[in-house]
């Protein structure tokens, strides 16, 4: 075999159309071996003897696209001093663009003898490991375009490959939990029907399901266990995984793009697969332990800042090289969209405290192409001082847990929760303004993958895991939620009626709130998970959404609503203001009334007192559409319908009072208390003034046309 010295970088396994270039990091390594892996279970080693910097490489003449390897690295194995080096163990390559298999569990793959953890094990891994593939890079993408839809037009969906496509009726039944599943024209029509216009995927990087489910019977469902940040994900592939799954992956991004939907990714870089020191050696621990990941002042352990045992060494330079390449590629060679960070918090732990100065976003800030993409953070982490909602950079948007917090606090009937409830409609300035983000740093959500859905968030007081093996002691016990009266299923007309009633409360507060909305993937059809809380290993019919038949009504017409929930913000830019409210009249406009009032249901302005009211859980608030102060994308005025908003949070029904002086005659757009919710442009006239009775526990939204 011809082994030629090839280049340093790009780091991987490069394939330029007549071999590859490989190329490996590592500082604590003696010798590194090249290992390719036959389909015998033969493998043939290459020494990699050329070395600059750290990163060991050569170029091999011949090797194709398919083409298994891994890597064997002799080095020292002193835990006590974070050396994990142990050539017996076959590695994944950290920037390997395909992983093909999956783990067969045993003490092999481990670095010590089970029951022994400080003994060193050096039996043979390479039977039992998954592998990295050399990949062909070319595709062709024809005229595909990021779609770079603003955000004040965006409208978000969390999904997950397979619990989105599993039980589709329409996709046969190749296509079900693969991505050319999400490319099905079943899906998209779905997705465009349904107004959103970005697809924000749960992971979909190589993880690895734990040792522990496994043996239990279940599966790491969710995915955040990342082994491999530039390798789609291969099983969700419906076709092959030596490298069948990067072209897939980028068919089913075309045919998004084509509908114009976007693609954000939900990224680990926070942690790895390895787990604490009693995990097993897969890739980076193997490599180069004390470079990767963030050790204890026993270096043995490890610093977990993460609760999976293990956090990725943020001041690293190797480690901070490897996010950037591994994000730039997706954007460059994968055609994403955007991210959304896992714990983004321990990102910022350069050192012990979170920082919003971290090398991390230091380095994101001046990137060319990262900083061109959407960037949303999930801005906590389990660590000391991780929960940072409202203090990220400038550049970034962030899921805002406090929208969620209050938004279910107020419609389960929480006492002096209406203060914070406008500011959280109004897109949050008191985390967003003083640093000069706007109301679309707030990505709001009331239910996301992570606790209730939809329907169980009004239908369970408490978690019901069971099923997770863990004695429900597993997920979160405070949700903020309310089962309306029966805990679970129920089939008492009044308690049905409640739950779907609160439903709509949610996702017309959700589409009518100042920032970007996101749903999660069936809550449209009232998707349930039996109260569980904290489905990460239920990859089964728990997790998966459940498609309605074509015209059915089982979902109590919540996909209806729900669709003309998004189309009504989408219509009117009064809902999705790039700028926060003044609070006063706009200048430039013919309009004098200011840009927003609140009102008491007898229809006087909120004094201080009203707002303090323990009691209080009601109000009236009037978005003036002629007085929108940003304007439009070649400099014109905004204008915009008017809108009255009124919220009956409180048990009881009550008399609302339409103010005077804000519009003659009104129309009934949205009533939270009627089974479809009032469909736009068919509601009934209201005159200023009148009184009209919101039962209790509903909504309704009235407009004076522009």
């Amino acid at each position: 075999m011809q082994v030629w010295p090839g280049q340093t970088y790009p780091l991987g396994a490069t394939y330029d159309g007549a071999g590859t270039n490989f190329a490996v990091y590592s500082e604590a390594a003696h010798r590194i071996e090249l290992c390719l892996l036959h389909d015998d279970g033969s493998e043939t080693a290459v020494e990699l003897r050329e070395t600059d910097a750290f990163v060991r490489h050569a170029y091999l003449p011949g090797i194709m696209p398919g083409q298994r390897y891994g890597f064997r690295v002799h080095g020292p194995y002193e835990p006590e001093r974070g050396h994990r080096c142990n050539s017996a163990k076959l590695l994944l390559d950290p920037y390997a663009r395909a992983i093909s298999g999956s783990i067969e569990w045993g003490e092999s793959v481990y670095g010590y003898h089970f029951g022994k953890p400080e003994s060193r094990n050096d039996m043979d891994s390479a039977p039992h490991m998954m592998t990295s593939v050399v990949v062909n890079p070319y595709f062709d993408w024809g005229d595909d375009r990021l779609p770079r839809t603003d955000y004040h037009r965006t409208v978000l969906y969390e999904a997950h490959v397979k619990g989105l496509t599993m039980l589709h009726p329409e996709l046969p039944e190749e296509l079900r939990g693969t991505y050319a599943g999400l490319a099905h024209p079943a899906v998209i029509e779905h997705l465009t029907e349904l107004g959103v216009t970005a697809l924000e995927l749960m992971p979909v990087h190589q993880f690895v399901n734990d040792h522990r489910l496994v043996d239990a019977g279940l599966a790491n469902y969710w995915g955040y266990n990342t082994i491999g940040f530039f390798a789609p994900h291969n099983a969700y592939a419906s076709w092959g995984d030596r490298g069948e799954q990067v072209l897939e992956f980028k068919q089913a991004v075309r045919a998004l793009h084509r509908a114009g939907i976007e693609v954000i990714l939900d990224v680990v870089y926070n942690h790895t697969a390895e787990g604490n020191h009693l995990g097993p050696t897969l890739s980076f621990r193997g490599l180069d332990n004390a470079q990767y990941y963030r050790l204890g002042e026993n270096q043995r352990y490890y610093t977990d800042t993460t609760g999976t045992g293990n956090s990725l060494l943020m001041r690293s330079p190797h480690v901070l090289q490897l996010i950037m390449d591994s994000l730039r590629y997706w954007v460059t060679e994968m055609h994403v969209d955007g991210f959304r960070f896992d714990l983004a918090a321990t990102l910022a732990r350069q050192f012990h405290e979170v920082d919003r100065l971290s090398s991390f976003f230091d380095l994101v800030q001046q990137d060319p192409v990262v900083s061109q993409v959407k960037l949303i953070a999930e801005p906590w982490d389990v660590g000391e001082g991780g929960y940072q909602v409202g203090n990220f950079p400038p550049l970034w948007t962030e899921w805002n847990g406090k929208y969620r917090d209050t938004v279910r606090d107020l419609w389960r009937g929480e006492p002096r929760t209406l203060a914070e409830f406008a500011s959280r409609l109004t897109g949050s300035s008191d985390l967003y303004q003083d640093d000069g983000r706007r109301p679309l740093a707030s990505i709001n959500f009331t239910t996301c993958h992570d606790g209730f859905t939809l329907h169980d968030l009004v239908s369970y007081n408490d978690k019901h895991n069971e099923a997770n093996g863990e004695n429900n002691r597993d997920g979160e016990s405070h949700n903020r939620s309310w089962n309306c009266g029966a805990e679970g299923a129920s089939d008492d007309p009044g308690i049905v009626e409640l739950r779907e009633r609160q439903m709509r409360n949610f996702i017309a507060t959700l589409m009518l709130s100042q920032g970007v909305p996101m749903l999660s993937h069936g809550d449209e059809f009232s998707r349930t998970q039996g109260g569980n809380n904290n489905a990460y290993c239920q990859d089964n019919e728990v997790s998966w959404v459940r498609w309605p038949e074509k015209g059915a009504e089982s979902d109590g017409g919540m996909l209806a609503f729900t669709q003309a929930m998004v189309w009504l913000r989408r219509d009117h830019p009064v809902f999705r203001r790039r700028r926060f409210f003044h609070g006063r009249p706009v200048e430039g406009t013919h309009d004098d009334l200011s840009d927003i009032s609140w009102f008491t249901p007898e229809g006087g302005e909120m004094t201080q007192q009203d707002w303090q009211a323990a009691h209080a859980k009601a109000m009236t608030v009037f978005l003036n559409g002629h007085a929108i102060s940003e304007p439009g994308p070649r400099g014109e005025r905004i204008s915009d319908a008017s809108f009255l908003l009124m919220f009956n949070a409180s048990a009881e029904g009550l008399e609302f009072v339409v103010p005077v002086n804000h519009g003659e005659q009104w129309q009934l757009m949205v009533d939270t208390a009627r089974p479809e919710g009032v469909v736009p442009g068919r509601g009934e006239k209201v005159d200023g003034g009148e009184r009209i009775t919101l039962i209790g526990r509903s909504m309704t939204v009235l407009m004076r046309p522009a």
